[in-house]
């Protein structure tokens, strides 16, 4: 058995003296683990770093083995990630999510492509990528059976004014109708259903519903009965400390510089 792809890597661990075992996120294949012989060289493990998008060849006797990689470096993102503590554990809280619920060689291009946007944005949009994150997760519970429904109130079929989600289904609940049952929904961020501009009150909002289905859906359906993964943890520690820049500039790069200092001062979080 054998096949070509290009993927993620999400984690990589050592296994004897001079081999590693490495977990990546495939574009064809899902996510897929597979053995790197001598993954411990310089040569090699420069290149096994979290983020690097591989070139990978899997080959196996049987389809069921742990099989062998070859992978080959297309692009290292270590250095940037690095760069900024906060982006790092952003990176970390999706790849221990993906690890922990992804099912493994299941391919899905909408995550393969949700998680490659955001590793992207993580380096390249350092003033928009928390509002990216939470959308990861919204389409991480898409990927795993339990996607949101934010186009239209559950209750009148409203598009506008959305401000809940039903904790049993899933589904948008406007203001006016979910206003008298607000204790027993969940709230909802606006800027999940394309409504106003991204705020870290909005993304710490959202990101505490898409946790609550992780918990008690996710979690429920998969028979997991751990908390979420420490990473995941230390991501929201960082987001409390953090504020979004205002928009209003008339150029974005000038709500890059103040943000970008922000994420370097993230470093002494743990």
């Amino acid at each position: 058995m054998d096949w070509r792809d290009e993927g993620i890597l999400l984690h990589a661990r050592e296994h004897g003296e001079s081999a590693c075992i490495i977990d990546v996120l495939t574009m064809a294949h899902g996510r897929h683990a597979g053995l790197v012989h001598g993954g411990k060289s310089a040569r090699l493990g420069a290149s096994l770093q979290p983020g690097a998008q591989l070139s990978l060849e899997w080959r196996a006797r049987i389809e069921d083995h742990l099989g062998t990689f070859k992978p080959e470096l297309i692009k290292s993102r270590a250095g940037l990630l690095m760069e900024n503590r906060a982006a790092l554990a952003a990176f970390n809280s999706m790849a221990a999510l993906l690890i922990t619920y992804a099912p493994e060689r299941e391919p899905d291009f909408e995550l393969y492509e949700a998680s490659s946007d955001l590793v992207e944005d993580l380096i390249q949009r350092p003033w928009d990528w928390p509002g990216t994150y939470a959308r990861w997760e919204a389409t991480l519970l898409t990927s795993l059976g339990f996607g949101l429904d934010l186009a239209r109130c559950a209750a009148t079929g409203k598009r506008h004014d959305l401000a809940f989600v039903s904790p049993r289904t899933g589904r948008a609940v406007s203001r006016e109708a979910g206003g008298p049952f607000a204790d027993r929904l969940l709230p909802l961020a606006p800027f999940l259903c394309g409504d106003g501009i991204v705020s870290m009150a909005g993304v710490r909002s959202a990101l505490r519903m898409t946790g609550w289905f992780l918990r008690n859906k996710v979690n429920t359906a998969v028979g997991h009965d751990m908390p979420l993964p420490d990473a995941r943890a230390r991501l929201l520690r960082a987001f409390d400390r953090l504020e979004l820049p205002p928009r209003e500039a008339n150029s974005p790069m000038a709500a890059v510089e103040p943000w970008h200092r922000r994420l370097g001062l993230i470093a002494g979080v743990a």
